[in-house]
């Protein structure tokens, strides 16, 4: 492992490749000042030559360096998270083109919220998303009017509340355009069938209303247009829409357990309220699809509509994966009964896991060619899964994640680029709709479409130069990824030789099969059957492995993250083997529900790809796992200290 082809993608867990991009930086900040200065050379400096011995300069300068040392001296105090002994949460090293290109572009100050601010980054952010798009499996032809479109959001959040306003907008909108009521047009019979179209049949309606509409006289075009836009729901607002149509009701989001939280906050900033986030019950923290069928067909007996169902691609807490190929056909099962909803992947985790399974020329690698490379990896649900992405509406992704780009960067990519008109500020169906306009004309305006007012072309520069310098494929970026499955396989075979070694004193026991690079390991003193003294033991661990302001990060040897495990969302079924695994006790209620109690694990991921150094003949993932064995023993006098329920032999 440690893959030579590697080394020159980062600045290096002892800044290797310093000289590098130190030269980078250095080079491309002295073009800067050689463009300014000749952009307009006839004009004189505006700050005179003898400026910096004046006393105001010198004193300026002088608290500028104190600030800036106190900022590096504090900085020291930093989680290295470049470090290959950085095993917590889901962040490593920042890969340096991506770095050189942020550095590079923030002199400029790109605001890449229209293209009169920024004419170099804001294409190069629509490239993005279509860079991105292609690795998903989606159709990135810009002359095809269903081209897949994304751009770049803060982070994943904000990428989820786009997709529920696409959501959102293709459901209501053949809702707003049957009252509207354009004689000649084909439309849906009623309110109720017009609410449960598919995202695919909204936006043909869509491509319909623009046909109807380049046929009729401005007059007839101006009167419909506007009837339209009154009845929109981004008009009315949800009261006044709801009110209006009186046989509809806010439509359910359906998100598995294992769903990020930013779920909870998108379903209450769209106003669609708390109770309409409808969890889904889980196997394995993977969706339960059975689950999901029959959630779907209590919405059908209900006539309850359903807005959107989330899949996740590497769950934030174990990395699992969601069964999208069987998602996908609840959803095909679903719009055959009348019932359509969109289907959005959540990859901000595991997006760029898409890699190991693209071929350069986009198409998919067969299986066997991928698990050729690996020892387990993929299984053939999570091939499916991957597999079956190219075929769902939307999709995050986060390139401040395994994409390794700074902070922060997020992505909303979509399959069909139509529905976007729809979340315009000045929507394109005001205007005549021209059939040649251009793809990056058209989005150039990104602002009009974005929950954003302003954002960084910056970013949008780093992620570019990125995927440009590292094609999204298996042979090029996907090293990466690569590097990081072989690095959890190992780190599995790790956990059963610790296992061994100390299996007289704690019972080791990964509770989830990873389907990535994340891998969760509970641990319980042999002999204890109570919860409480198991999690004060992991807490202990956690002590030593987490970053302490207070601490000197060199007296920390490891450094990881911890995570729960709850019955109640686990379900019955998990729960009792993970308790039986670790010889806990797991008592129900009179009525058969779950306790409350969650058990704490340690959860590790592993992102960086120099944990196992073979230039150095160095495993970081044997030395993490001799640094635990090295601590159980002074936690486990501690623990034994305090009242303990132990097993008693008969």
């Amino acid at each position: 492992m440690s893959n030579a082809s590697i080394y020159p993608y980062f600045l290096g867990p002892y800044g290797e490749n310093n000289d590098l991009l130190e030269k980078l930086v250095v080079e491309f900040l002295r073009d800067h000042v050689y463009w300014r200065r000749n952009l307009y050379p006839d004009d004189p400096p505006a700050i005179p030559t003898r400026a910096s011995d004046t006393p105001e300069f010198m004193e300026f300068e002088a608290r500028l360096r104190r600030e800036l040392h106190s900022l590096s001296a504090a900085l020291k105090r930093s989680v290295p998270f470049h470090s290959p002994r950085y095993l917590g949460h889901m962040v490593s090293d920042v890969l340096l083109p991506g770095l050189a290109a942020q550095f590079l572009t923030l002199p400029y100050n790109p605001n890449n919220v229209s293209v009169d601010a920024a004419p170099v980054t804001v294409d190069l952010e629509i490239k993005t998303g279509l860079q991105l798009a292609r690795m998903l499996g989606f159709s990135t032809d810009t002359t095809k009017a269903d081209c897949s479109f994304g751009h770049l959001t803060s982070g994943g959040t904000v990428a989820n509340y786009q997709a529920l306003r696409l959501a959102m907008a293709l459901k209501a909108f053949p809702v707003a355009l049957l009252a509207a009521n354009p004689p000649g047009l084909s439309l849906p019979e009623d309110d109720w069938q017009a609410y449960n179209l598919t995202p695919d049949q909204s936006i043909a309606l869509l491509s319909n209303w623009h046909h109807w509409l380049d046929q009729q006289s401005i007059a007839d075009k101006q009167h419909y247009m506007r009837r339209l836009h009154v009845e929109r729901i981004e008009t009315r607002g949800l009261c006044d829409f709801f009110t209006t149509h009186l046989d509809l009701v806010v439509p359910s989001v359906l998100a598995p357990i294992t769903a990020h939280y930013s779920w909870s906050k998108g379903v209450k900033l769209l106003g669609l309220g708390r109770q309409q986030l409808m969890p889904v019950p889980v196997r394995g923290m993977r969706m339960n699809c059975d689950a999901l069928h029959d959630i779907i067909e209590n919405h059908l007996k209900q006539q309850k509509p359903i807005l959107m169902a989330v899949g996740v691609l590497g769950s934030t807490e174990f990395g699992t994966i969601d069964p999208l190929h069987e998602l996908l056909r609840e959803r095909d099962w679903a719009a055959k009964h009348g019932i359509g909803f969109s289907v959005h992947v959540d990859a901000a985790w595991g997006g760029y896991l898409a890699t190991l399974f693209r071929q350069e020329d986009g198409g998919i690698r067969p299986r066997e060619e991928v698990c050729s490379e690996f020892s387990r990896f993929p299984d053939t649900e999570v091939y499916s899964a991957f597999e079956a992405l190219g075929h769902v509406d939307s999709v995050t992704v986060d390139p401040h994640k395994l994409g390794y780009i700074p902070y922060g960067a997020g992505a909303f990519i979509c399959r069909d680029q139509r529905g976007m008109e729809l979340l315009a500020e000045e929507a394109d169906y005001v205007f005549s709709v021209n059939k040649n306009d251009d793809y990056f004309k058209r989005y150039r305006q990104l602002g009009r479409y974005i929950p954003e007012g302003s954002k960084s072309g910056a970013i949008a520069a780093a992620v570019y130069v990125t995927h440009s310098v590292m094609p999204l494929d298996h042979r090029h970026f996907g090293k990466l990824p690569r590097e990081s499955i072989l690095a959890a396989e190992v780190f599995q075979q790790a956990i059963q030789d610790f296992s061994r070694r100390v299996s007289n004193r704690l019972i080791c026991y990964v509770p989830f099969e990873p389907d990535s690079n994340l891998v969760c390991l509970a641990l319980n003193p042999v002999g204890n059957r109570d919860i409480a003294t198991m999690n004060n033991f992991v807490r202990g661990l956690h002590d030593i492995l987490r970053c302490d302001p207070g601490v000197p990060l060199q007296r920390r040897e490891y450094f990881g993250s911890i995570t729960t495990l709850r019955p109640n969302t686990m379900g019955p079924e998990d729960s009792r083997r993970i308790y039986d695994a670790l010889g806990l006790d797991l008592i129900a209620d009179e009525r058969g529900n779950m306790p409350e109690d969650s058990l704490v694990i340690l959860r590790h991921t592993l992102m960086n790809p120099f944990m196992i150094d073979s230039e150095n003949d160095v495993s970081y993932i044997e030395g993490y796992f001799d640094f635990l064995e090295r601590n159980i023993d002074a936690l486990l006098d501690t623990n034994n200290s305090r009242p303990m329920t132990v097993l008693v032999t008969p």
